[in-house]
């Protein structure tokens, strides 16, 4: 059966462009370096400096903000293409199909991925899409606060028990590093066995952890979706006065994070009251970023800018991807480059400029030529069984 020709909303791509941009900036950290200094930045390379300042800027305006807004436009996604009916047409092989891709992807590309946590999570979330906005933000909130209670209340227990650890998982730690190093440099067979492992470990905690976050911002996906917010049809000083008060108040609560982490030096109380911060500060922020596109999105005289936003969100799952492949072959051994370990973070952040600015210019060509992303197609032909027309022209 062929795919159905669905309604794009501009507004809701630029945002989804500007989610699947911004992720790469906390992502870098993940390609870069070993994964326990993603959650401790102290445990590898330099953190002084212009390094710090690097850090910094990305805990306080990136870190689960972008993740966040994808996490929400996936639920709208759901809305879109599966409807409101009992019905839900092609939304589960669609799920299926994206399930085995993520798991290609986490197991032989990058262990953190999040497109199988978005294909389980998707499967269960489809249920709710007949609720109307109100129960559905209700939901959404009471999801996240349960995740909350879990992944922050984790970060304090850890702390209350001891966090610094011993001589002994110091030491383990520090062997632990080196071996995932030389892992990594090695080449890309030589790094699968560690790889896979973490993808296990990160897929089973991270559905633990924030497992509910995911489905409770889905749920608020199809609510902003339902509502009108997302396709931008709110007045623009309604979109306004929401930018301003999310925005500012947002900005707050993550600069508390972020400085209350370097004023205790990455200790784990500093640790534990800075992810108490910050869960709760990503949600405020990222959804004042949301009605700052919205915003912008009504005014006319941003028009291109949105366009070519809109672009690289139409392009989002090959973007994505992309990325991965483009910071496997940096960072990853034979046949890569091996540099694993060994750019610091004001390099990591030089390099998500360079992706930024190569996804930005390519998408707007490849889909002036091309009704889809070359993903988006694969997976577009996978879930509907019949390969869909490409080319413009075909159309």
């Amino acid at each position: 059966m062929a795919a159905p020709k669905t309604d794009r909303f501009v507004s809701i791509d630029a945002l989804r462009g500007i989610a699947v941009l911004g992720i790469l900036m906390m992502n870098v950290q993940g390609f870069a370096m070993a994964p326990f200094a993603y959650d401790n930045p102290t445990l590898q390379m330099d953190l002084t400096g212009g390094n710090l300042t690097v850090w910094a800027l990305a805990h306080t305006f990136f870190a689960f903000k972008f993740i966040t807004i994808f996490s929400t436009l996936f639920g709208a996604g759901i809305i879109l293409m599966a409807g409101e009916g009992e019905d839900t047409g092609r939304h589960y092989p669609r799920m299926r199909w994206l399930l085995l891709i993520g798991l290609i992807h986490a197991y032989f590309i990058w262990w953190g991925d999040i497109l199988v946590t978005y294909a389980l999570v998707g499967m269960l979330a489809v249920k709710a899409r007949r609720m109307n906005s109100l129960p559905l933000v209700i939901w959404g909130l009471v999801l996240i606060a349960v995740s909350g209670i879990v992944m922050v209340g984790g970060t304090y227990a850890g702390a209350m028990m001891g966090g610094e650890g011993s001589a002994e998982q110091e030491a383990f730690m520090t062997d632990m590093l080196n071996n995932t190093t030389a892992a990594y440099q090695a080449g890309f067979l030589d790094r699968l066995p560690w790889n896979a492992g973490f993808a296990l470990m990160g897929q089973v905690a991270g559905m633990i952890m924030l497992g509910a976050r995911t489905m409770g911002l889905m749920f608020i996906g199809m609510a902003l979706m339902k509502s009108g917010f997302l396709s931008a049809s709110w007045s623009m000083a309604r979109y306004a006065i929401l930018s301003v008060i999310f925005l500012g108040v947002g900005w707050w609560m993550n600069d508390n994070s972020t400085n209350t982490m370097i004023a205790g030096e990455f200790d784990s109380w500093a640790m534990a009251h800075g992810n108490a911060w910050s869960y709760v500060g990503s949600l405020v922020l990222a959804f004042g970023y949301a009605c700052f596109v919205m915003l912008v999105s009504k005014i006319g005289v941003f028009s291109l800018i949105v366009q070519l936003f809109a672009a690289t969100g139409r392009m989002a799952f090959t973007n994505y991807l992309t990325q991965s492949l483009i910071m496997t072959f940096i960072f990853v051994g034979m046949p890569g480059l091996g540099l694993f370990g060994t750019v610091e973070r004001v390099d990591q952040a030089k390099l998500v400029l360079l992706v930024w600015a190569l996804q930005l210019v390519w998408s707007p060509i490849w889909l002036h030529f091309f009704r889809f992303g070359p993903l988006e197609w694969v997976w577009r032909t996978l879930t509907y069984g019949e390969a869909q027309k490409l080319l413009k022209r075909q159309a």
